[in-house]
């Protein structure tokens, strides 16, 4: 029994070696996940940073313009978005040889967007309050593509709660869709396989 423990114990600290070996040799870990990630965005136009934390999440903030609807009403106007995204599909990419520069996959992820009315283009909940304010706190599903030259496309539709002190609150979905260009240096065209 204790030469059965002894083996065990063998392989399992040489199995712990390899994975630590493998993971120091490439780097933090960000195997296809962009590690600094900043947009500007040409088409309604705004910015968006977005930092790799692990092998596929990420947290990105921006200031870009979205679509809200919900039992008050609906607006569109530009928001400041908070996410953490987990991209699931950068293997399944690689595997038929597709593009995953910059965190070019989909990812899921809880949000929050929290919409002023100063910066809104259009809305039906205002009802003449002029000072208006209320957040999004859900779960998105997005889509982002970065072509080889650094355009970026980013599209993202969620469902969640619309909490605010000045208006009801309710639930409804969110849709953000944003056009433009990553200025900070991707990784190499090559793609990694694990």
């Amino acid at each position: 029994m204790k030469k059965i423990t002894l083996i065990f114990l063998f392989l399992s600290i040489t199995t712990a070696h390899s994975q630590i070996r493998d993971f120091s040799e490439k780097g933090n870990g960000l195997v296809n996940l962009e590690r600094h990630q900043f947009t500007i965005n040409i088409l309604g136009p705004g910015i968006r940073y977005e930092l790799g934390l692990f092998k596929n999440v990420s947290v990105s903030t921006s200031f870009t313009p979205a679509f809200a609807r919900y039992q008050e009403g609906y607006t569109l106007g530009f928001a400041w978005h908070t996410r953490i995204r987990y991209y699931h599909n950068f293997q399944e990419r690689l595997d038929v040889n597709k593009n995953v520069i910059g965190n070019s996959a989909n990812y899921i992820g809880p949000a929050r967007s929290i919409f002023w009315e100063p910066v809104q283009f259009t809305d039906n909940i205002s009802d003449g309050n002029s000072d208006y304010a209320f957040a999004f706190y859900g779960g998105v599903y997005g889509v982002q593509r970065t072509n080889r030259k650094g355009f970026n496309v980013n599209a993202e539709v969620g469902y969640g709660y619309f909490d605010s002190k000045t208006l009801d609150s309710g639930h409804g979905f969110l849709l953000n869709v944003t056009f433009g260009w990553v200025a900070t240096k991707r990784k190499s065209t090559k793609p990694t396989f694990d």
